[in-house]
Order: structure tokens, then C-alpha cells, then sequence
């Protein structure tokens, strides 16, 4: 016979398992979830051959490969082809791309980052075949190392993760407990309590954030162009922005695992297409048009163009602009229908 001890830990198990099959809800999201993420992966890196290498090319006629210059022929290279030297030139200083080449009339010159090492094999490459010179250009200014440019990627990632599932999933956790269907006895209204908790969750973030910024600052001393201010103002308004996303996701779920599915299928899709790790310089046109729904990539954009190139408020109004608008309508939509019961 089954010790009792045996029974209850079995009859819990069972009791969960029902729970969690009868959620649909829930249940469709873990089986969707890991679907989607998969597919829109494939999408990304689809493909018989990946690229190692980057190289965007100004040239008087469209790429023709091999027959137009030898180096345009070699395999595992991202070739694609730009029109502006001056906006591309800083693309190299700051590894969105690996190489600059210019085949144009009377140019036939190249740029690449002296501390990129794709760029040191990339000129190797380049300047191996005697027969085809191209002469290399040095990039003014301060050169960018790649930590320079990764971390505004890192720190609006932890921010990303705090203030979606900092609020999100608890508010959740707050319904499913009946803590809000007491607070729904008092005089508070929905608008007040969500303004409460987007104020609470920037105060911490904010003050965590900067803690990380200025603990890892004094040993690898970042570089930084710009204002201070305006990168502290950047990182609060892009902060705002995703805590009102997590408040519009959990104002009527009652599921915590729905609510995780849901804020999962947030958070990834930003991991990689916000420019987290990796810049989307050279992707399809769709792809990148696609990034700019989600707020992390209008706050990374923001914040490498102050630390990298001493831009000011001005200079990132728009990405500002998209960042207010996002918040206002989180907000507005999120206090329109959030749901105090679970009934």
C-alpha cells in the first residue's frame, strides 16, 4: 500500500497537472510560444550560407561580384551597397559594419576599424590579391571598441527584463491572490494604482541602472561623448515606455503562466531585433522596419548615439518622440481596461 506521505505528494502533483491542462490559455502559450520563436529564427538566419563578415560598398553601378572587383566574388561576406560616406564611415567606427569599401570612379579605397578583428581579416583579404590595389583609409576620431557599443545593449536588456516582468507578472500575482480586488474596495482608481506602480519600478531601475553603469565604468572606462543628463533622461523615458508595455500585458490576464508566455513573447523578439548583441545594419528592409515597434530599440539607438557620438536631445527627438508616444498609449490603453477580479 501507498504510504500516506507517498499519496498526498501524488495527489498534489495531480492536482497541478489538471490545473495547468485545463488552463488553455496558459497551455496554448507553451506550445505556441517555443513555435513561434523557432520560426521567426529560421526567418532571421535562414539560408544555405551565413555571413562572418559585413562589408557595405559604394559603387557607380549595382554589385555584380567577382566580375566587377575579385573581392566582391569571396564567400561567407555580406556585400551590400550604400550611397553616403559620411554616415557609413561611423558605422564602421562603432562595428555595425566590418568594412567600408568604395569602388567608385577614382575612389577604390576601403575603411575598417583597427580594432575590429573581422576588419584586420578583412584587409587581409583585401590587400592579398597585388593586382587589385585598393588603397586603406584611416578612421577619424577615437576609435569605438565593441564594449563601447555593447553596453547600452546590456543595460537596456536588464532594464528590458525588470520592468516588463517586474510588473507585468506581479500584478498578475496581485490579482490571482485577491490583493487587488481588496484595493478595488477603496476609493483608488485603475489610473492611480498603475501610476503608482510605474512609478515605483522606474525609482528602482533607475537607481540599479546606474549603479551597473557607474560600478563597471570605473574599471573599463566607457566611452562617453555626450551629456550625462541626456542619457539619464533617455534611459528614463525608455524605461517608462516598457513599464507601461508590462502594465498593458497584465491588465486583464489572470494565468501568471499566461502572463509569462505573453511577456516572453515580448522580450525575445526585442533581444534580438533591438540591436542587443548585434547590429541589423544590412538585413531586410522589413526586419528592420519591424524593430522599430518595440521601445528597446528606439532607447538603444538614443543611448549609442549620445555615448558614441556626443549627440543631444535634439539630435534623438525622434526616437524621444516614439518613445513618449508608446508610453502615453500603454498607459492609456492599460488603465482603460484593467481588471481589479479575476471574475
Amino acid at each position: 500500500m501507498m504510504p500516506a506521505s507517498l499519496r498526498r505528494l501524488v495527489a498534489v502533483i495531480h492536482a497541478r497537472n489538471l490545473e495547468f491542462l485545463r488552463d488553455w490559455s496558459a497551455m496554448g502559450w507553451n506550445l505556441l510560444l517555443p513555435m513561434f520563436l523557432v520560426l521567426g529564427l529560421a526567418f532571421m538566419f535562414s539560408g544555405p550560407e551565413r555571413p562572418l563578415f559585413k562589408v557595405a560598398v559604394m559603387s557607380d553601378v549595382a554589385l555584380s561580384g567577382a566580375e566587377q572587383h575579385p573581392f566582391l566574388g569571396t564567400k561567407y561576406i555580406e556585400f551590400y551597397r550604400v550611397t553616403e560616406r559620411d554616415i557609413n564611415i561611423p558605422k564602421v567606427e562603432r562595428h555595425q559594419i566590418d568594412m567600408l569599401l568604395d569602388l567608385r570612379k577614382g575612389e577604390n579605397r576601403f575603411w575598417v576599424n583597427a580594432n575590429s578583428p573581422k576588419g584586420y581579416f578583412l584587409e587581409q583579404l583585401m590587400t592579398a590579391n597585388p593586382d587589385n590595389p585598393v588603397r586603406r583609409e584611416t578612421v577619424q576620431g577615437k576609435e569605438i571598441r565593441y564594449v563601447d557599443w555593447l553596453l547600452p545593449g546590456i543595460l537596456g536588456m536588464n532594464m528590458m527584463f525588470s520592468c516588463l516582468f517586474g510588473v507585468g507578472y506581479v500584478i498578475v500575482r496581485y490579482r490571482k491572490s485577491g490583493y487587488l480586488k481588496r484595493l478595488y474596495a477603496t476609493p483608488l482608481r485603475a489610473i492611480e494604482f498603475i501610476g503608482a506602480q510605474v512609478l515605483s519600478r522606474l525609482l528602482l531601475i533607475m537607481l540599479i541602472t546606474v549603479i551597473i553603469f557607474v560600478g563597471t565604468d570605473f574599471f573599463i572606462h566607457f566611452r562617453m561623448e555626450g551629456s550625462y543628463v541626456d542619457l539619464f533622461l533617455v534611459a528614463l523615458l525608455g524605461a517608462a515606455s516598457m513599464v507601461s508595455m508590462g502594465l498593458t500585458v497584465s491588465a486583464r490576464v489572470t494565468g501568471e503562466e499566461l502572463a509569462g508566455g505573453l511577456l516572453n513573447m515580448l522580450t525575445w523578439p526585442m533581444m534580438f531585433l533591438s540591436g542587443v548583441w548585434f547590429s541589423l545594419e544590412g538585413t531586410h528592409a522589413s526586419l528592420q522596419g519591424f524593430a522599430q515597434l518595440f521601445p528597446l530599440t528606439h532607447l538603444l539607438d538614443a543611448a549609442r548615439a549620445i555615448m558614441l557620438d556626443g549627440a543631444g536631445l535634439t539630435e534623438v527627438a525622434d526616437h524621444l518622440a516614439v518613445l513618449g508616444g508608446m508610453t502615453l498609449l500603454f498607459l492609456g490603453l492599460g488603465a482603460s481596461v484593467f481588471k481589479w477580479t479575476q471574475d
